[in-house]
């Protein structure tokens, strides 16, 4: 039987998230695959996307009451994993998101959704995590916000790339900011599913170890 971290790696491939091939990243390095997240387009990807993300939240024993979709792509996975978390685990969670311009009118601020009050408990949700920019972003408007407690941040990938030195954006997120970053999966798990016959793309398999060779942190 599957566990929900090889589950995953079949919905991504199923979904065109995950695709194999040869591939120029944002970052210039030449990759043999590509996580494009813009393929969850309808009600029932994002349901089960939230499904995942609320699975990791729960196996990381993540303490927090409210979590964070930073703008924009953050929003509907925050919001999909409070469905989840409530439905499924009967675990219920307040969710907010930031606004691209601060409002000064109605209900006014920075933030839509749960309030941040001083030492709340919260998670940051995100799709993936290359540099940390998302989360170097969101923190200053977090802490401007109220005096919160950012307990982790939950990614669906972590590519295990190297970031701006030989640690990876995950392990320097920990030591500049003290914030766990957990991750559905990782790039080693995405390696194995294919060695276990998870997930087709054996063709690919030696590139990706290259790659991870070359361009891996902690390899």
């Amino acid at each position: 039987m599957l566990d929900y971290k090889q589950r995953f790696i079949q919905f991504m491939v199923e979904n065109e998230v995950l695709c194999f091939g040869d591939f120029t990243l944002k970052s210039g390095r030449k990759a043999p695959y590509f996580i494009n997240a813009g393929k969850y387009r309808t009600g029932s990807q994002i349901a089960q996307l939230g499904e995942y993300y609320a699975e990791c939240f729960l196996e990381h024993g993540v303490d927090a009451k409210t979590l964070i979709g930073p703008a924009y792509k953050g929003i509907p996975l925050a919001v999909a994993t409070a469905i989840a978390l409530a439905t499924r685990h009967g675990v219920d969670v307040g969710f907010c998101f930031d606004r691209k311009e601060i409002k000064d009118h109605g209900e006014g601020g920075m933030f839509v959704g749960q309030a941040l009050k001083d030492g709340d408990k919260v998670a940051i949700i995100e799709d993936v995590m290359t540099s940390g920019k998302a989360l170097r972003e969101i923190l200053p408007k977090v802490k401007q916000e109220a005096a919160v407690k950012v307990q982790a941040m939950i990614i669906s990938v972590d590519r295990q790339e190297k970031g701006t030195g030989e640690k990876s954006a995950v392990d320097e997120a920990y030591d500049e900011f003290g914030i766990k970053v957990y991750s559905i999966v990782t790039m080693q798990d995405i390696i194995e599913a294919i060695e276990n016959g998870v997930i087709a793309g054996r063709e690919y398999l030696q590139a990706m170890k290259d790659y991870r060779k070359q361009y891996g942190a902690g390899v």
